[in-house]
């Protein structure tokens, strides 16, 4: 079966640009060299392409259901292909050796991940909820609660959730119902219904450990009230806790993972004399978003990687199919006798196809220096570079979510009409990563949720600040371009006018201090800013390829100029919209539509 991912471009990334040796250097990852990293690198990719990608098809077609007993059914080879990672000891790469993990950096642990991503988006997501759910417990747990969920989760016996959003409040948690009433013992009970909670049921272990946001009493409105428990489907005693499934949602895509309806204490599965669900408490009360962010923020990292798996999946299979479909002739074919070539001569094919690399590499690009920066803040001992790494960190998450659930989303789309009307059938893949790919831009707060947080929190807390060390950022890789002269510097100069305008446009939005008009455009502004920071992206990659010579390379380059001819001039309309604070949405009622 054909890799869904390029190992080549991941070696790149990781060695000829970002560097990850270096990492080794730090005590935490010490033990590790690049052959670790490669091993690591080939078990994944091996147990990807043989026990997940087969099947991805297979979990498309083959939903999960609610049997006569109530109890979730996956395919098999969901069960299969599930023990095969955790037998693998790859669920617990990236936790220390205090919790028997491998100590794993964080941009290699990904860099595995993303194949698994690509060969099966539904099957991975089982694992993928139950680490980000043990590092959030493993950074605020108490020691027992470490014992009791975090180390059965490394052991691959526990799965883990994150229980947010309810039916009557997605994005918006300050208005969310569940309550947790204290019981006196330290315990909680826990009442109210979560909806979207992905693999929130099944039997692929003995226990699933909920994380769930309940408003616990003496905390307020709003978020502020907000706590975070430990709600788990069994409790440690064996029993069942009052968390019962009420449905399955059925998605357009993703379809194998389970996607379920809770209901936590409803009175299903009592627990002894009292009402609700038994939960734990992480950390102190009304604390929860905070801590929650944790999980969150990693999580949204982790969709643009899933976005960017299954974008790229797309685009080599459009690569291949190009390559051998045969249709038509080149337009300045003067024989009409001639014969038909292959579709991947045809320059709007050409164009297609360069769109999608550009999309795809470039955000696994993106995605891949997110994690090297949560490598930084795990091992720096400089405290300001460690500040400034966190900072950069949190300011790029967003983007990091957003541009590569839109981008590699249109990649995939690129993808199917590459395949002209074979790309729109079952019998060929692509319209399914379109189906799967589609979620992303909805997963982990929509697109206009991350735009709001960068326009009107990432970008203006702290004075600015984070905003101020992003452009510095990118202004050190526009020198040295300039510096390297040639293409590099022409790409400097376009790069250095369009990062200026994103201060510029930032200060105009927030001049008259109204929320609403500086808000308005903030998906424009998201959009344009996301596609600056790819064309440094892309620009860091022609940097880093300069003096190679081979297909590989001349493919970066080709990229890079499809980028800055075709991409990077589309944030001027964006740019003058957002500072123009353009009111036609505002302006507009709803009774017009």
């Amino acid at each position: 079966m054909a890799d869904p991912i390029s190992r080549r471009d991941v070696d790149f990334l990781l060695y000829e640009w970002l560097d990850v040796e270096q990492l080794t250097k730090a005590d935490r990852y010490a033990e590790h060299s690049k052959d670790t990293f490669d091993a690591v690198l080939d078990l994944a990719s091996d147990i990807a392409i043989k026990k997940y990608a087969p099947f991805n098809k297979y979990c498309d077609q083959n939903e999960p259901y609610i049997g006569d007993d109530g109890k979730v059914v996956l395919p098999d080879a969901t069960g299969d292909a599930v023990r095969e990672f955790l037998a693998a000891g790859l669920i617990a790469g990236p936790f220390g050796t205090e919790l028997d993990g491998g100590s794993l950096p964080a941009t290699v642990h990904q860099a595995a991940m993303i194949w698994f991503q690509a060969a099966n988006p539904a099957m991975s997501s089982y694992t993928f909820l139950t680490v980000g759910n043990a590092g959030l417990l493993a950074e605020y747990g108490t020691p027992d609660q470490i014992d009791t969920w975090v180390r059965p989760m490394l052991e691959g016996r526990f799965f883990g959730t994150m229980c947010l959003s309810e039916p009557g409040a997605g994005s918006s948690l300050s208005d969310i119902t569940t309550k947790a009433t204290p019981v006196g013992d330290g315990t909680y009970r826990v009442t109210g219904t979560k909806m979207w909670i992905s693999a929130g049921d099944h039997e692929l272990g003995e226990n699933i450990v909920h994380l769930v946001l309940a408003k616990a009493p003496g905390g307020g409105p709003g978020v502020k009230g907000i706590s975070l428990f430990i709600v788990p489907k069994v409790l440690p005693d064996g029993t069942r806790n009052d968390v019962a499934l009420v449905g399955l949602n059925h998605k357009m895509g993703q379809r194998g993972t389970t996607n379920t309806l809770l209901n936590f204490g409803d009175g299903t599965f009592p627990v002894g004399d009292g009402q609700g669900a038994l939960g734990y408490l992480v950390g102190e009360e009304h604390k929860g978003l905070f801590y929650m962010f944790h999980m969150m923020n990693e999580a949204r990292i982790g969709v643009g990687f899933l976005a960017t798996a299954i974008g790229y999946a797309g685009y080599l299979q459009s690569v291949e199919y190009a390559k051998t479909r045969v249709q038509g002739r080149p337009v300045d074919a003067k024989d009409p006798a001639a014969k038909p070539v292959a579709i991947i001569e045809h320059p709007d094919v050409k164009r297609m196809l360069l769109a999608q690399k550009s999309y795809v590499e470039g955000a696994l690009a993106l995605c891949l220096w997110s994690s090297l920066l949560v490598d930084r803040v795990a091992t720096t001992g400089d405290e300001d570079e460690r500040a400034r790494a966190a900072l950069l960190l949190d300011v790029i998450t967003p983007i990091s979510k957003s541009w590569p659930s839109q981008w590699c989303l249109t990649a995939n789309d690129l993808a199917i009409q590459v395949h002209g009307g074979y790309g729109y059938t079952k019998e060929f893949d692509v319209e399914q990563c379109y189906r799967d790919n589609r979620l992303n831009p909805i997963h982990e707060g929509t697109h206009g949720v991350q735009a709001i947080d960068l326009l009107g929190r990432k970008f203006t807390m702290k004075g600015g600040t984070g905003l101020r060390v992003l452009v510095e950022t990118i202004t050190e890789t526009i020198d040295r371009a300039t510096a390297a002269g040639g293409a590099a510097a022409g790409y400097a100069a376009a790069l250095r006018a369009a990062l200026e305008r994103i201060p510029a446009a930032v200060l105009t939005a927030w001049a008259d201090a109204d929320p609403a008009v500086a808000l308005a455009n903030a998906t424009a502004f998201l959009e344009a800013t996301g596609h600056t920071v790819l064309a440094w992206l892309w620009l860091e990659q022609f940097l880093a390829a300069d003096g190679k010579e081979g297909d590989f390379y001349d493919g970066k380059r080709a990229a890079t100029r499809y980028f800055f001819t075709y991409e990077l001039p589309k944030t001027g309309p964006m740019f003058d919209l957002v500072m123009a604070k353009d009111r036609t949405t505002l302006d507009t009622p709803a009774e017009w539509f």
